[in-house]
């Protein structure tokens, strides 16, 4: 029972969660500073869908990219 609540994986799969989002969010950050409009802008202000669709599926590769890296 000890071995499954071990406090050595509690804290490395936090560390590991907080590097993926900081990676993520850098990672968007650069996509964001690409692209020649403003995404944010385009999705809440203009309602553009296409582009909502290509925000989400850029977050949902890049997070399973950063998830395969991470369990190895």
């Amino acid at each position: 029972m000890t071995d499954l609540l071990n406090l050595k994986y509690v804290y490395a799969s936090v560390i590991y969660s907080i590097i993926g989002i900081v990676i993520l969010t850098i990672s968007f950050i650069i996509i964001e500073k690409i692209t020649p409009q403003n995404i944010y802008k385009e999705i809440v202000e203009k309602g553009n869908t296409a582009i909502a669709i290509i925000a989400a599926a850029f977050i949902l590769a890049i997070a399973i990219i950063i998830s395969a890296a991470i369990h190895g």
